[in-house]
C-alpha cells in the first residue's frame, strides 16, 4: 500500500505517520506496522488484512504450511517445506503470524512464506 500520504496511526490517530522502508512509523507512540497490511474503511474503522503468499487472506485461528525452508535463528532447527501449523494468531510487525510448530516451539514467522491450507 504505497500512498502519496500515509494512513493516520492506527494506535494513537496521529497524523503525522512517517513511512520508513517497509513500515509505518508513528512518531508520537513509536507504533510500527507494515505497508503491505491492506486498509479497509468499515464505518470509519481500520482493519487490516494480512496475506499469504499465494494472495489469500489469512484469519486467527487458520492453517497453514510453510513453503520454504526457514532457519530458526539462534538454533541448528530448521522448519521444513510442508510444515503444517494450526490455530495460528495475527499480529502487527514485520513477522506477522504468531505459531506453535510442531517439534520446535512458539515461532513467529512471515506472511509470505506460508500459505493457507
Amino acid at each position: 500500500m504505497n500512498q502519496a500520504t500515509p494512513p493516520s496511526c492506527v494506535k494513537c490517530g496521529c497524523e503525522y505517520v512517517d513511512e520508513a522502508s517497509d513500515m509505518y512509523v508513528c512518531p508520537e507512540c513509536s507504533h510500527e506496522w507494515p505497508t503491505k497490511f491492506i486498509e479497509k474503511n468499515d464505518e470509519e474503522e481500520q482493519d487490516y488484512v494480512i496475506k499469504d503468499a499465494n494472495g489469500v487472506v489469512l484469519n486467527d485461528g487458520d492453517t497453514i504450511a510453510v513453503i520454504k525452508d526457514l532457519k530458526v535463528k539462534g538454533s541448528s532447527a530448521v522448519v521444513k517445506v510442508g510444515v503444517k501449523i494450526k490455530n495460528i494468531r495475527l499480529v502487527g510487525g514485520d513477522h506477522d503470524i504468531d505459531c506453535k510448530i510442531p517439534g520446535i516451539g512458539e515461532m513467529k514467522l512471515k506472511s509470505e512464506f506460508v500459505k493457507k491450507v
